[in-house]
Protein backbone atom coordinates (compact mmCIF):
# COMPACT_ATOMS: atom_id res chain seq x y z
CA UNK A 1 0.00 0.00 0.00
CA UNK A 2 1.45 3.72 -0.70
CA UNK A 3 1.96 5.46 2.33
CA UNK A 4 1.51 9.19 1.72
CA UNK A 5 4.13 11.81 3.43
CA UNK A 6 1.67 14.79 5.35
CA UNK A 7 4.50 17.14 6.58
CA UNK A 8 3.83 21.38 6.85
CA UNK A 9 6.76 23.40 6.16
CA UNK A 10 8.59 25.20 8.76
CA UNK A 11 7.59 23.21 11.35
CA UNK A 12 9.98 20.62 13.38
CA UNK A 13 9.17 16.64 14.26
CA UNK A 14 9.41 16.72 17.96
CA UNK A 15 11.17 13.43 19.09
CA UNK A 16 9.26 10.68 21.47
CA UNK A 17 10.00 7.27 22.16
CA UNK A 18 8.87 4.14 23.89
CA UNK A 19 6.16 1.59 23.49
CA UNK A 20 3.58 0.80 25.21
CA UNK A 21 1.94 -3.22 25.70
CA UNK A 22 -1.63 -3.50 26.03
CA UNK A 23 -4.46 -5.84 25.79
CA UNK A 24 -7.68 -6.55 23.49
CA UNK A 25 -10.39 -5.40 24.61
CA UNK A 26 -13.84 -5.76 23.20
CA UNK A 27 -16.68 -3.12 23.79
CA UNK A 28 -19.67 -1.87 22.25
CA UNK A 29 -20.24 1.96 21.29
CA UNK A 30 -23.85 3.17 21.89
CA UNK A 31 -24.57 4.23 17.92
CA UNK A 32 -25.31 7.68 17.38
CA UNK A 33 -23.74 9.14 20.26
CA UNK A 34 -20.38 10.55 20.95
CA UNK A 35 -17.74 7.92 21.86
CA UNK A 36 -16.38 9.73 24.42
CA UNK A 37 -19.97 10.44 25.80
CA UNK A 38 -19.88 6.63 27.98
CA UNK A 39 -17.64 4.81 29.69
CA UNK A 40 -18.76 0.88 28.77
CA UNK A 41 -17.60 -1.92 30.41
CA UNK A 42 -14.69 -3.46 28.94
CA UNK A 43 -14.46 -6.91 28.52
CA UNK A 44 -10.66 -9.00 28.07
CA UNK A 45 -10.07 -10.91 25.04
CA UNK A 46 -7.73 -13.63 24.58
CA UNK A 47 -6.30 -11.79 21.21
CA UNK A 48 -4.23 -8.47 21.63
CA UNK A 49 -2.99 -6.04 19.30
CA UNK A 50 0.08 -5.16 21.37
CA UNK A 51 2.09 -7.29 19.01
CA UNK A 52 2.17 -4.76 15.41
CA UNK A 53 3.24 -1.62 18.03
CA UNK A 54 6.01 -4.18 19.57
CA UNK A 55 7.33 -5.31 16.10
CA UNK A 56 7.37 -2.15 15.02
CA UNK A 57 8.74 -0.30 17.76
CA UNK A 58 6.11 2.24 18.28
CA UNK A 59 3.75 3.64 20.95
CA UNK A 60 0.54 4.69 20.00
CA UNK A 61 -2.63 3.04 19.72
CA UNK A 62 -5.65 1.65 17.73
CA UNK A 63 -9.45 1.29 17.18
CA UNK A 64 -11.41 -0.79 15.42
CA UNK A 65 -14.82 -0.98 15.32
CA UNK A 66 -16.81 -3.57 13.55
CA UNK A 67 -20.21 -2.12 12.38
CA UNK A 68 -22.35 -5.24 12.02
CA UNK A 69 -21.29 -6.59 15.58
CA UNK A 70 -21.46 -3.28 17.28
CA UNK A 71 -17.96 -4.10 19.02
CA UNK A 72 -15.22 -2.14 19.14
CA UNK A 73 -11.17 -3.88 19.21
CA UNK A 74 -8.62 -1.66 20.45
CA UNK A 75 -5.06 -0.92 21.87
CA UNK A 76 -4.29 1.42 24.45
CA UNK A 77 -7.67 1.89 25.08
CA UNK A 78 -7.10 5.01 27.17
CA UNK A 79 -4.79 6.77 24.30
CA UNK A 80 -8.04 6.45 22.37
CA UNK A 81 -9.90 8.83 24.16
CA UNK A 82 -7.77 11.40 23.82
CA UNK A 83 -7.45 14.38 21.88
CA UNK A 84 -5.31 15.48 19.36
CA UNK A 85 -4.64 18.08 16.12
CA UNK A 86 -6.61 15.83 13.51
CA UNK A 87 -4.04 16.87 10.77
CA UNK A 88 -4.45 16.28 7.36
CA UNK A 89 -6.96 13.27 7.82
CA UNK A 90 -9.51 16.80 8.53
CA UNK A 91 -8.46 16.94 4.59
CA UNK A 92 -11.51 14.38 4.74
CA UNK A 93 -13.92 17.09 6.08
CA UNK A 94 -12.41 19.86 4.17
CA UNK A 95 -12.89 18.04 1.07
CA UNK A 96 -17.29 17.49 1.85
CA UNK A 97 -17.03 21.36 2.77
CA UNK A 98 -15.57 22.52 -0.15
CA UNK A 99 -17.16 20.62 -2.64
CA UNK A 100 -21.11 21.58 -1.05
CA UNK A 101 -19.99 25.20 -0.68
CA UNK A 102 -18.73 25.42 -4.38
CA UNK A 103 -15.24 26.80 -3.91
CA UNK A 104 -13.94 23.18 -5.84
CA UNK A 105 -16.50 22.17 -8.60
CA UNK A 106 -15.60 18.43 -8.64
CA UNK A 107 -12.82 16.38 -7.29
CA UNK A 108 -11.34 16.70 -11.25
CA UNK A 109 -11.31 20.67 -10.85
CA UNK A 110 -7.72 21.83 -10.80
CA UNK A 111 -6.28 24.23 -8.67
CA UNK A 112 -3.22 25.78 -10.27
CA UNK A 113 0.07 25.45 -8.50
CA UNK A 114 1.54 28.56 -7.08
CA UNK A 115 5.60 27.86 -8.32
CA UNK A 116 6.65 27.51 -4.43
CA UNK A 117 8.80 24.80 -4.39
CA UNK A 118 7.99 22.48 -1.17
CA UNK A 119 9.82 19.71 -0.04
CA UNK A 120 7.18 17.32 -1.08
CA UNK A 121 7.90 16.93 -4.66
CA UNK A 122 4.52 15.47 -5.53
CA UNK A 123 2.63 18.89 -4.38
CA UNK A 124 4.85 21.19 -6.83
CA UNK A 125 2.39 21.08 -9.50
CA UNK A 126 -1.12 21.55 -10.28
CA UNK A 127 -2.97 19.17 -8.12
CA UNK A 128 -7.35 18.37 -8.34
CA UNK A 129 -9.28 16.92 -5.43
CA UNK A 130 -8.52 13.92 -5.95
CA UNK A 131 -5.14 14.11 -6.56
CA UNK A 132 -4.20 16.35 -3.63
CA UNK A 133 -6.22 13.58 -1.10
CA UNK A 134 -3.90 11.36 -3.06
CA UNK A 135 -0.33 12.81 -2.06
CA UNK A 136 -1.83 14.84 0.97
CA UNK A 137 -1.05 18.65 -0.26
CA UNK A 138 -1.00 20.84 2.04
CA UNK A 139 -1.12 24.42 -0.44
CA UNK A 140 -4.37 22.80 -2.29
CA UNK A 141 -6.25 22.54 1.15
CA UNK A 142 -4.85 25.65 2.47
CA UNK A 143 -6.36 27.43 -0.84
CA UNK A 144 -9.59 25.66 -0.09
CA UNK A 145 -10.16 26.86 3.16
CA UNK A 146 -8.70 30.34 2.40
CA UNK A 147 -12.28 30.23 -0.41
CA UNK A 148 -14.60 28.61 2.17
CA UNK A 149 -13.52 31.52 4.42
CA UNK A 150 -13.36 31.40 8.92
CA UNK A 151 -17.01 31.88 9.16
CA UNK A 152 -19.03 29.23 6.78
CA UNK A 153 -15.69 26.75 8.06
CA UNK A 154 -16.62 27.22 11.67
CA UNK A 155 -20.56 27.16 11.17
CA UNK A 156 -19.78 23.72 8.85
CA UNK A 157 -17.33 22.18 11.66
CA UNK A 158 -19.90 23.50 14.46
CA UNK A 159 -22.79 21.82 12.55
CA UNK A 160 -20.66 18.61 12.13
CA UNK A 161 -19.72 18.41 15.61
CA UNK A 162 -16.11 17.94 14.70
CA UNK A 163 -13.66 17.04 17.38
CA UNK A 164 -13.49 20.27 19.67
CA UNK A 165 -14.39 22.22 17.20
CA UNK A 166 -12.01 25.08 17.41
CA UNK A 167 -10.78 26.53 14.55
CA UNK A 168 -9.33 29.33 16.55
CA UNK A 169 -9.08 33.27 14.67
CA UNK A 170 -10.09 34.37 11.25
CA UNK A 171 -6.15 34.31 10.64
CA UNK A 172 -5.17 30.77 11.34
CA UNK A 173 -8.15 29.91 8.42
CA UNK A 174 -5.29 27.59 6.59
CA UNK A 175 -3.60 26.53 9.75
CA UNK A 176 -6.09 25.66 12.27
CA UNK A 177 -5.87 21.88 11.70
CA UNK A 178 -2.11 21.25 11.35
CA UNK A 179 -1.42 23.81 14.19
CA UNK A 180 -4.17 25.05 15.74
CA UNK A 181 -6.50 24.62 18.65
CA UNK A 182 -8.71 22.08 16.86
CA UNK A 183 -8.38 18.66 18.33
CA UNK A 184 -10.22 15.38 17.93
CA UNK A 185 -9.98 11.65 19.52
CA UNK A 186 -9.57 8.35 17.85
CA UNK A 187 -12.83 7.37 19.34
CA UNK A 188 -14.08 10.42 17.87
CA UNK A 189 -12.49 9.36 14.19
CA UNK A 190 -14.54 6.48 14.28
CA UNK A 191 -17.97 8.40 14.66
CA UNK A 192 -17.19 10.67 12.03
CA UNK A 193 -16.50 7.81 9.62
CA UNK A 194 -19.01 5.77 10.71
CA UNK A 195 -21.82 9.02 9.96
CA UNK A 196 -19.59 9.18 6.33
CA UNK A 197 -20.29 5.47 5.62
CA UNK A 198 -24.18 6.08 6.69
CA UNK A 199 -24.51 8.87 4.51
CA UNK A 200 -25.50 10.78 8.04
CA UNK A 201 -23.36 13.96 7.37
CA UNK A 202 -24.83 17.27 6.30
CA UNK A 203 -23.86 17.01 2.73
CA UNK A 204 -24.90 16.46 -0.49
CA UNK A 205 -25.51 12.67 -1.61
CA UNK A 206 -22.58 14.28 -4.25
CA UNK A 207 -20.31 15.28 -1.86
CA UNK A 208 -20.23 12.34 0.07
CA UNK A 209 -19.77 10.02 -2.86
CA UNK A 210 -16.91 12.03 -4.29
CA UNK A 211 -15.12 11.77 -0.73
CA UNK A 212 -15.91 8.41 -0.40
CA UNK A 213 -14.19 7.70 -3.81
CA UNK A 214 -11.22 9.37 -3.39
CA UNK A 215 -10.59 7.91 -0.04
CA UNK A 216 -9.85 4.52 -1.99
CA UNK A 217 -6.46 3.36 -1.12
CA UNK A 218 -6.77 -0.27 -1.96
CA UNK A 219 -9.47 -2.28 -3.48
CA UNK A 220 -9.42 -5.71 -4.10
CA UNK A 221 -12.00 -8.56 -5.22
CA UNK A 222 -12.03 -8.85 -1.67
CA UNK A 223 -12.45 -5.84 0.35
CA UNK A 224 -12.01 -2.57 0.12
CA UNK A 225 -9.64 0.26 1.71
CA UNK A 226 -10.97 3.54 2.39
CA UNK A 227 -8.62 6.11 4.27
CA UNK A 228 -6.33 8.75 5.14
CA UNK A 229 -2.72 9.14 6.62
CA UNK A 230 -1.99 12.20 9.00
CA UNK A 231 0.79 13.68 11.11
CA UNK A 232 0.83 16.52 13.66
CA UNK A 233 3.68 18.10 15.42
CA UNK A 234 4.07 18.92 18.38
CA UNK A 235 3.74 17.03 19.75
CA UNK A 236 4.44 14.66 16.70
CA UNK A 237 1.67 12.31 16.27
CA UNK A 238 0.89 10.33 12.80
CA UNK A 239 -2.55 9.08 12.22
CA UNK A 240 -4.29 6.68 9.78
CA UNK A 241 -8.10 6.93 10.00
CA UNK A 242 -10.88 4.94 7.43
CA UNK A 243 -12.30 1.92 7.07
CA UNK A 244 -12.49 -1.54 5.06
CA UNK A 245 -15.48 -2.70 3.52
CA UNK A 246 -15.38 -6.80 3.21
CA UNK A 247 -17.83 -9.66 3.03
CA UNK A 248 -21.20 -7.67 3.82
CA UNK A 249 -19.94 -6.00 6.46
CA UNK A 250 -17.62 -2.52 7.44
CA UNK A 251 -14.79 -2.29 9.73
CA UNK A 252 -14.13 1.54 10.47
CA UNK A 253 -10.31 1.97 12.70
CA UNK A 254 -8.42 5.13 13.60
CA UNK A 255 -4.63 4.52 14.48
CA UNK A 256 -2.92 6.97 16.35
CA UNK A 257 1.23 6.84 17.08
CA UNK A 258 3.79 8.79 18.53
CA UNK A 259 6.22 9.59 15.27
CA UNK A 260 9.65 10.37 16.82
CA UNK A 261 11.09 10.19 13.07
CA UNK A 262 10.02 10.79 9.48
CA UNK A 263 11.03 6.94 9.26
CA UNK A 264 8.03 5.81 11.44
CA UNK A 265 5.76 7.47 9.06
CA UNK A 266 5.00 3.98 7.42
CA UNK A 267 3.78 2.48 10.83
CA UNK A 268 0.75 4.41 10.53
CA UNK A 269 -0.72 1.95 7.80
CA UNK A 270 1.71 -1.40 8.53
CA UNK A 271 0.27 -1.18 12.60
CA UNK A 272 -3.09 -0.82 11.03
CA UNK A 273 -2.97 -3.70 8.20
CA UNK A 274 -1.22 -5.72 10.66
CA UNK A 275 -4.02 -5.43 13.40
CA UNK A 276 -6.53 -6.38 10.82
CA UNK A 277 -5.05 -8.72 9.76
CA UNK A 278 -4.31 -10.44 13.57
CA UNK A 279 -8.74 -9.93 13.19
CA UNK A 280 -8.89 -12.08 10.10
CA UNK A 281 -9.86 -8.96 8.56
CA UNK A 282 -8.00 -8.95 5.49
Amino acid sequence: MVNHVDKNLGYCVARCFGYAIASLYLTAIPLGEPAIAATPKLVQQNISLAQPFQDLKVNGSILIYDLQRNRTYQHNSTRNTQLFSPASTFKILNSLIALDTGVIANELAILTWDGVERSIPTWNRDLNLQTAFKVSGVWFYQVLARRIGFQRMQQWVTKVGYGNQSIGKADEIDTFWLTGGLRISPAEQIQFLQRLYRNELPFSDRALATVKEIMIVEQTPEYTIRAKTGWALKPSIGWYVGYVEQNDNVYFFATNLDISDQKDLPARAEVTRRSLKALNLL
